[in-house]
């Protein structure tokens, strides 16, 4: 939700790694500073944040992995294999001057990665042919092609305009946001033809938002927004060839009209086969439950399906990981078809090689490819418990699968070139990582960096609790984690404060090093929990969520906070939480869903009511609202406005493009023909962003610590 999912892990880690090490602004809100616990917290959430020194490393393998080569405590050393005998590298000097640093090689794709692109929920302008003698360039709704100097521009559609909404060599914004569509033109690899988007938006409707609110002059962004139950664009792929300068359309629907039904509503993951023969792509059904990947003639326009995958009881995932082997004829395929993640190796013609595994637990990732040894390398999540990612090697057959690594741990892995080692980094919720180098039958050939405690413990932090509680149904296992304070007295009994996230495919729980949440230092047990939208645990489980966002991912955190009831040190009746997003939606959500668990929250940016966001993500998880009301209403905050008893703090940013607005206002709104007493904090041409961290705690410290709950 908000974001792409992507994205939205990124943002969620962000913002938890920010609280974690207590890195917000440093001036303190005007009251905070004099509250319990904020001496404290300004004392020990700068020893958390250098508290441990972590024992991670990378590793460079040399001949083809028969050294290893690696940095610790400065110095650079190599380890041989074949002799089993670890050296310090001293490179050799030229002139006198040690060797300049190598430059990592450019990624395929021509950017290095964390700088530049487009804004989100946009494509980029322009693209040049990979012989470098043409480029597209997008400009005003239509798409153009020069020489690569600028020169001799033609233009490749003339009708794209305001008035008619056509648009082409662009996405609609909910194909950036949604479906991580950063390109909307796409070179063959013999640069001799072009695909791009067309998207006709004449039937959506726009949304309206006033920006520059805090300058003398405002003015309004208006943007084709598709909300869930609405008409949706019309997306079409058009082909240009520069030798004939004819323009073919794909029949991406296989001739059938633009409807709900027709696989081919949506058309994305838009790629050349490497002769440049065929155009592939993903398309699915508006409802998200049939996806096919499909290979277009750009001669012809006309489609065949390649793989056709199809989960009837909810949704198919959107864009399952595909990696092509050397020939540019085989590749691999991810699917959850059989309720669990596994991998496939087909050829481009459709014929399925081989199901190279057939797990009942998810496969997490493809490492590697050994062809010439005929192996790959994945991650999965079949740990002494599914948080521990584990190392398998499978043939390309599908035969002789054998798990690598400890599943006591949590593994991050970097497979040799010659796939006879690897670089092991292990670690749990409360062991910090250590760096080892193994052989295949996991035997630790050299340890080349471990983490040092000594300071966390000095300062007397505390380790981090992994929790495991029953799910609101009463039979599934679900995890969570408790942090505590360093001064943490078990006859004290303190008030708990909860983040959240707890939308689709994301985790409250984790086996990677965890250090205690700076929170806490205020006086607080911290906890998160996930849910049964949680990832790596199978389709069947996350189906639970279907057509009931914001029921059952909502039980669960209740169930969470009700399992550590028993815990004498716990005060059941100080409870907050808070979160941001779908986070914001799930605080809201608890608050006025389970006022006996919950005493005080703060929602920031909440989709108030999943009728409010948009199309592609929403109809996914919930399907059209017109056939859906009950479990819309029952995900809507609105709906509870009534039952508020505890302390509610929303936020929202007055320039936000993806959480509109008037989600926050439709709950203003509503609370306020209930006559219930909250709080609001805003944003000021602020987009989809969260309250300040330190008014966010003098809001909890006054209404769970200060003025105290009545019981």
């Amino acid at each position: 939700m908000r974001i792409g999912l992507v994205g939205r892990l990124r943002l969620w880690a962000a913002f938890c790694f920010l609280i974690v090490a207590g890195v917000f602004t440093t001036q303190a809100q005007d009251r905070l500073k004099n509250m319990p616990g904020y001496e404290q917290y300004q004392k020990m959430s700068k020893e958390a944040f250098s508290s441990v020194k972590m024992g991670t490393a990378s590793v460079s393998w040399k001949e083809g992995g028969k050294i290893a080569e690696y940095k610790r405590d400065g110095k650079t050393y190599r380890f041989d294999f074949e002799s089993n005998i670890e050296k310090e590298f001293l490179p050799e000097k030229k002139d006198g001057k040690e060797p300049a640093a190598e430059t990592p090689p450019m990624p395929k794709g021509g950017r290095r990665g964390g700088g530049g692109g487009p804004d989100r929920g946009r494509q980029f302008g322009s693209a040049t042919a990979p012989d470098g003698k043409h480029k597209a360039v997008y400009r005003e709704r239509n798409l153009y092609l020069t020489d690569a100097d600028g020169k001799n521009e033609i233009a490749l559609s003339t009708d794209g305009n305001e008035k008619s909404r056509l648009k082409y060599g662009s996405a609609s914004w909910v194909y950036g946001e949604e479906l991580r569509q950063r390109t909307a033109f796409w070179w063959s690899p013999d640069s001799k033809k072009l695909a791009f988007y067309r998207f006709d938006e004449s039937k959506v409707q726009d949304y309206f938002l006033q920006l520059n609110q805090t300058s003398v002059q405002d003015k309004v962004d208006a943007e084709p927004y598709p909300k869930t139950g609405s008409a949706n664009p019309i997306c079409d792929i058009l082909i240009y060839d520069l030798e004939s300068k004819k323009t073919t359309q794909a029949d991406v629907r296989d001739g059938m009209p633009f409807d709900n039904n027709v696989v081919g509503h949506y058309v994305y993951d838009i790629s050349w086969s490497a002769d440049s023969k065929e155009l592939i792509l993903h398309r699915t059904n508006r409802r998200q439950n049939i996806l096919e990947l499909a290979a277009c003639d750009p001669e012809t326009g006309k489609c065949r399906v390649i793989i056709h995958e199809e989960w009837l009881p909810s949704w198919v995932e959107n864009s399952p990981p595909m990696r092509f082997l050397k020939d540019n004829k085989r590749f691999l395929w991810e699917s959850q078809r059989t309720g669990w993640k596994n991998i496939y190796l087909y050829e481009l013609s459709g014929k399925l090689l081989a199901t190279l595994t057939n797990h009942e637990f998810e496969v997490a990732n493809i490492l590697k490819v050994d062809e010439e040894a005929g192996y790959v390398y994945y991650m999965a999540h079949d740990g002494d418990n599914p948080m521990k990612l584990q190392l398998h090697r499978v043939g390309l057959d599908g035969k002789g699968d054998v798990r690598l690594t400890d599943p006591a741990f949590y593994h991050t892995v970097d497979v040799a070139p010659d796939g006879k080692h690897f670089l092991d980094t292990i670690q749990t919720h409360d062991t910090p990582p250590t760096a080892r180098i193994c052989d295949l039958q996991g035997k630790v050939l050299v340890e080349i960096a471990k983490s040092d405690m000594s300071k966390f413990e000095k300062v007397g932090l505390k380790k981090v609790e992994l929790l495991t509680f029953r799910a609101a149904d009463g039979k599934t296992d679900l995890y969570g984690m408790l942090h505590f304070p360093s001064n943490f007295n078990p006859n004290k009994k303190y008030p708990l404060l909860v983040t959240v996230y707890a939308g689709p495919e994301t985790n409250g729980a984790r086996e990677t090093f965890t250090l205690p949440n700076a929170m806490t230092e205020y006086g607080f047990l911290v906890a998160s929990f996930d849910s049964r939208s949680a990832a790596g645990r199978g389709k069947k489980i996350l189906d639970s969520i279907y057509l009931k966002l914001g029921i059952t991912e909502i039980d669960d955190q209740a169930a969470g906070v009700k399992s550590l009831w028993v815990r004498p040190y716990l005060d059941r009746n100080r409870v907050g939480i808070f979160g941001t997003s779908y986070g914001g939606t799930a605080s809201a959500l608890c608050l006025v869903r389970y006022p006996d668990v919950f005493q005080a929250a703060a929602a920031s940016s909440p989709v108030t009511d999943f009728r409010l966001y948009d199309t592609i993500y929403t109809e996914r998880y919930m399907w059209l609202p017109q056939e859906n009301k009950a479990g819309y209403d029952a995900g809507t905050v609105m709906t509870y406005a009534d039952k508020l008893k505890g302390r509610l703090m929303v936020y929202y940013g007055t320039a936000d493009n993806n959480v509109h607005p008037s989600n926050a206002l439709q709950l203003i709104r509503a609370l306020q023909r209930a006559g219930k007493s909250f709080e609001v904090q805003v944003g000021p041409d602020m987009g989809h962003t969260s309250v300040n961290q330190q008014r966010m705690m003098e809001f909890f410290i006054e209404n769970l610590v200060i003025d105290t709950p009545a019981h």
